[in-house]
């Protein structure tokens, strides 16, 4: 009987990866989130489909920027969707130079979502130094906005490294059922559920990430970042960090990284 059950979850898993995905029924506040892989995105037709909310990728590492993260930020804003970037986290890289990374392409207004670090992969390193680095860049970029940042992860991420040591953030999870809603270890409680990578949406060519929130419209909008002008005149600055600050190079690779869930 339990191998059973283990084969009808393996089939439920695959069929949730290889199938197009429907948008999810029983939520009333849904959500997309892009990368540079979409490309060309006409936010206007996408508003028009009841997409309320939106994620876009903004940075990665010490350096990189999305290439088309300027032009949907300000898309995004237009068209009258609740935005907020996050950035995919690299372990083996300064958390303060990402965090400096970060906040130096952003620009989050009143009403836009808070930060997003996504988290999903060790790169070899511990589950002590991967926390220790999401610790150090979640500190510095909420206190640049006053704001806690979101941790996304996909669900076997999470629980396995992050959900003990990050308790008291919102956390956006990426599990791709249509059977079972995400589980995380702990008590705590999800935010942001990204259901299926391969959700179709006019004015977006090629698949997209269907999300959904979980609560009321009143109730996200209660999560976007509450400071009218002039508070958000000036970003306070990230310290000054040595150039050679970085992590000392992972003594064992016993805990690889999981395969990327969403858009790297």
């Amino acid at each position: 009987m339990k191998r059973h059950f283990i084969l009808l979850g393996m089939l439920a898993v695959l069929a949730a990866c290889n199938e197009q995905t429907v948008r999810k029924e029983g939520f009333g506040v849904h959500g997309i989130d892009v990368s540079h892989y979409q490309k060309q995105v006409d936010w206007q037709k996408v508003a028009a489909q009841d997409v309320h909310f939106a994620f876009v990728k903004a940075s990665e590492g010490q350096s990189m920027q999305d290439t088309v993260f300027c032009k949907n930020w300000d898309a995004m804003r237009s068209a009258g969707i609740l935005r907020g970037a996050y950035h995919f986290f690299r372990p083996s890289v300064s958390a303060e130079l990402q965090a400096r990374n970060f906040l130096s392409i952003i620009d989050l207004q009143h009403g836009d979502l808070p930060p997003v670090l996504d988290v999903e992969v060790t790169d070899g390193y511990s589950a002590e130094q991967v926390a220790q680095g999401v610790k150090t860049w979640l500190k510095l970029v909420e206190a640049a906005y006053l704001v806690k940042p979101v941790i996304y992860s996909n669900q076997k991420f999470y629980n396995q490294y992050l959900a003990k040591q990050l308790s008291g953030y919102p956390v956006w999870v990426a599990r791709y059922t249509n059977i079972w809603s995400p589980e995380i270890a702990d008590g705590n409680s999800w935010s942001f559920w990204q259901y299926g990578n391969r959700g179709r949406l006019h004015g977006i060519a090629g698949d997209v990430d269907f999300n959904v929130f979980n609560g009321s419209l009143a109730d996200l909008e209660s999560l976007t970042i509450c400071r009218p002008a002039p508070l958000l005149d000036k970003i306070p600055d990230i310290p000054t960090i040595p150039k050679a600050a970085q992590p000392a190079p992972p003594e064992t690779h016993a805990l690889p990284g999981e395969p990327v869930a969403a858009n790297p």
